[in-house]
């Protein structure tokens, strides 16, 4: 599923890496986001994110890819993804590959690096983040750790700033919020997705809420669906509203012609 790796071997993974980029924003997709956020997601800034509720973490786990995602658009290239998380954490449940790619991430471009505490993985994150080769680097870490304080989010947002890596930190386990550095703080829900032709799962929905963000506004909340073909997020489709087939011919509604509802169906 990926290519893991242990802590002794960390840096000598970094240092076979070299590159950079400048400083960029990236659309989310949703006009409504990328406004508040000032023309979209900052790259090379430290954005922290927490599951509502614990039946939220796997939502949560995936806000944070779809951002890795998004931030990950060289073109010509498709750059590496480095997961930091504990052992604890990959002992409880390592990370589910076909979930991965069905949110567009192919595997082969993760390398998860595996911890064995929360010191190691700040330090490795730190080294991490000034590699710019990378676009993008999630750091996992479960409860609130003492050694999780304002300086270590300093330490990461300076080191962003300066190589253009985009940090996501990923607050797990009933974590609590803290004074940090990080550009945005998000809290990430599950939502119900508007199901697909013939019943199939629909793409994935989350409730997203903007709980801070330095030198913006902050306290708004979206419903957002993941275009995995897109790469971005798109407003959510609502129940038994009119939805676009992706892919297969013009399905009219029941009882309307061809011309009448070319293109569209009710989803339900």
């Amino acid at each position: 599923m990926s290519n893991a790796i242990r802590h002794p071997e960390m840096k000598g993974v970094l240092a076979g890496l070299s590159g950079g980029d400048e400083l960029r924003r990236h659309s989310l997709g949703v006009q409504a986001i990328d406004h508040v956020l000032g023309g979209g997601l900052a790259a090379g800034r430290l954005h922290e994110m927490f599951a509502d509720e614990a039946q939220d973490e796997a939502s949560a786990m995936s806000f944070a890819v779809m951002l890795a995602l998004l931030v990950s658009s060289r073109e010509g290239s498709q750059p590496a993804l480095l997961w930091l998380r504990e052992e604890t954490a990959q002992r409880r449940g390592g990370l589910y590959g076909p979930g991965l790619a069905d949110l567009g991430l192919d595997p082969a471009r993760l390398v998860l690096g595996v911890l064995p505490d929360v010191k190691s993985l700040l330090r490795a994150g730190l080294d991490a983040v000034r590699c710019a080769a990378l676009d993008a680097v999630i750091l996992e870490l479960s409860g609130n750790p003492p050694l999780l304080d304002l300086t270590a989010s300093r330490r990461l947002m300076l080191a962003a700033e300066r190589s253009g890596v985009t940090p996501l930190l990923l607050r797990m386990g009933a974590a609590q919020a803290r004074a940090s550095a990080a550009q945005t703080r998000w809290q990430v829900a599950s939502a119900s997705s508007v199901p697909l032709e013939a019943d199939a799962p629909g793409q994935p929905v989350l409730r997203l809420s903007l709980l801070r963000q330095r030198g913006g506004a902050a306290g708004f909340n979206w419903t957002v669906e993941w275009n995995r073909d897109a790469g971005c997020f798109r407003p959510a489709a609502l129940p038994r509203a009119r939805v676009p087939l992706s892919g297969g011919g013009p399905v009219p509604l029941v009882g309307e012609s061809d011309s009448a509802g070319a293109g569209w169906r009710i989803a339900v």
